[in-house]
């Protein structure tokens, strides 16, 4: 996967008030952590952020105040609920060659059989290792024809090369769920099967 280059600069300033000047100055607090190293807190770029992000599990080249340069990657990120710009971003050091466990989103392709059936994502994400340097966007799984009851593990979905499962092999990532038959709405039976009283004389 490729490198962005992001500028970044430390911040001595801590606090909700801080962090709010951060903001109206269309940058984003963040926090730089890993191997055994003090936390160092960022103020990052929020466009050059913002579009680095759209890439799950992106690879971040840091230039520190023009001093030094570390690679990173995305740990958490918080957005406003509402507005969605980010508030918040952690970010974990990694060094080249280093294997990381992260998840990788996980993409279906492909039909379902007939019958109306629903495809459930039991994991949205599956937890992998893999080089720091070479973390996959993304894996692509093919439910073609798949039938009710059926199901997908993570040992059933290919990898890349370099890339191992984080989690138990037989953990179900995807499953056919049979279609409900429509229920009739409640009382609409007993009207239907109530015959009209006679008129009275």
């Amino acid at each position: 996967m490729s490198e962005v280059k992001i500028t970044a600069e430390t911040r001595t300033e801590f606090g909700k008030g801080a962090a709010r000047r951060i903001r109206r100055a269309s940058k984003v607090p963040g926090v730089l952590y890993g191997h055994g190293s003090d936390p160092l807190h960022l103020t990052l770029p929020g466009h050059d952020l913002l579009l680095a992000l759209r890439t799950p599990n992106v690879l971040i080249s840091l230039d520190i105040d023009g001093k030094t340069n570390e690679l990173a990657i995305p740990k958490s990120v918080q957005r406003d609920p509402l507005k969605g710009f980010l508030e918040h971003v952690d970010l974990l050091l990694v060094k080249r060659g280093e294997k990381v466990t992260v998840e990788i989103p996980v993409h279906a392709e492909g039909e379902l059989a007939p019958g109306g059936n629903l495809l459930e994502h039991v994991l949205n994400a599956l937890p992998v290792e893999a080089e720091a340097t070479h973390i996959p966007e993304a894996l692509t799984v093919s439910v073609e024809g798949l039938a009710a009851g059926a199901s997908i593990h993570a040992k059933d979905i290919v990898l890349p090369s370099g890339v191992t499962l984080a989690v138990d092999e037989d953990a179900v990532v995807l499953q056919v769920l049979a279609a409900q038959a429509e229920e009739a709405p409640e009382g609409e039976e007993a009207v239907e099967g109530e015959e009209e009283a006679p008129a009275e004389a």
